[in-house]
């Protein structure tokens, strides 16, 4: 497939971005389904990583937001992805905001999204992982519905906790999305403490439940000044969180001041995005003395960039906007470069 991508890119830019997403994952899966499957499939780089009882089979993910109802995980795994996140998902179905909410910076390689956690219900999700065959980890990203109110957030990410437990190797509590209402206020003090001892309880009841162990992870904003990584950090340690992934999208523009898309609203991805995210996730890593394991996600665009987040104190790393961008190859080049940091140490 990445041999075909210049070209393959060329028409999904011509589109209008939301039609060329939709476009794209529909076309990989009508290849996957098809005797030309062997045009998506790419060879798994083999660098096996242990990390919280599970085997990835390689160090690279794909991020959350491109399979938000798992409708693609066995096209989307076929092109060499060690594991895939799917999501996020609420408990009930919904529309997510209005169109247009998806911009595609080409001069910055980035992405604007206001999206909104538009999915077709948890239900939905579950049935789709139940059809697939990736045999690579699987995580299933959980967030509440926009017309939850804030002081019942928690019992969202619970009725998603039940439903998709039996059925993902890990789980993400997204908490830093910019694009619902208030969630990010949940990254705070004592409504944080409040969610992750909610969520604590329940990951313990359901692993007695189905003798299986599930690790929760945590999402969290690029926008956090050091006072509130310090604080965030404190509330992860003293409820034992099993990971955090550093980070979500972020609502400075800075990096793309002066750009003609740089007023949209939403949460800006890709290459702008990679030297902060980065800093944030040393950051965090420092204030946790490496107690917690990171995923570093954001703004990587080439191994160089996927190298800078192992540095910072990445254990994994996923790709979302840079793939859109530069193609499966970038899988690829990744995950060789990760083998080779890691035999490196």
């Amino acid at each position: 497939m990445h041999f075909l991508y210049p070209v393959i890119r060329k028409l999904l830019f011509s589109m209008e971005p939301e039609k060329s997403h939709d476009w794209s994952l529909g076309f990989m899966k009508k290849l996957e389904d098809s005797p030309f499957r062997f045009l998506l499939n790419q060879t798994r780089v083999d660098d096996p990583c242990e990390l919280w009882g599970l085997t990835f089979p390689n160090r690279v993910g794909l991020a959350a937001g491109l399979d938000k109802d798992a409708a693609y995980i066995d096209a989307l795994g076929a092109l060499g992805f060690g594991f895939i996140e799917v999501g996020t998902v609420t408990p009930k179905p919904q529309p997510g905001n209005p169109k247009p909410r998806l911009f595609r910076l080409e001069k910055s390689e980035a992405i604007i999204n206001r999206m909104g956690f538009n999915n077709l219900g948890v239900d939905n999700l579950v049935e789709n992982v139940k059809r697939s065959n990736f045999d690579g980890v699987l995580g299933i990203n959980l967030g509440k519905n926009k017309d939850t109110p804030e002081e019942r957030a928690a019992e969202d990410y619970i009725i998603g906790m039940e439903k998709v437990f039996p059925h993902s190797d890990y789980i993400t509590i997204n908490i830093s999305s910019p694009n619902t209402p208030g969630l990010r206020d949940m990254q705070f003090g004592e409504v944080l403490n409040e969610l992750l001892r909610s969520i604590k309880q329940k990951q313990s009841e359901l692993q007695n439940k189905y003798t299986k162990q599930v690790p929760v992870l945590v999402k969290i904003a690029p926008d956090l000044s050091d006072a509130e990584i310090e604080q965030v950090s404190d509330s992860f340690l003293t409820h034992k969180i099993d990971g955090i992934i550093a980070t979500n999208t972020t609502v400075s523009r800075d990096a793309i001041a002066g750009e003609p898309l740089a007023k949209e609203a939403g949460g800006l991805s890709g290459r702008p995005l990679e030297a902060f995210s980065t800093e944030v996730l040393s950051k965090m890593n420092q204030a946790l003395s490496g107690r917690i394991p990171l995923i570093g996600v954001g703004g990587i665009y080439d191994k160089e960039t996927a190298i800078g987040k192992f540095a910072a104190g990445a254990s994994l790393v996923q790709l979302y906007s840079g793939f859109i961008f530069k193609g499966p190859r970038l899988i690829e080049d990744v995950a060789k470069a990760a083998q080779i940091h890691f035999k490196r140490r």
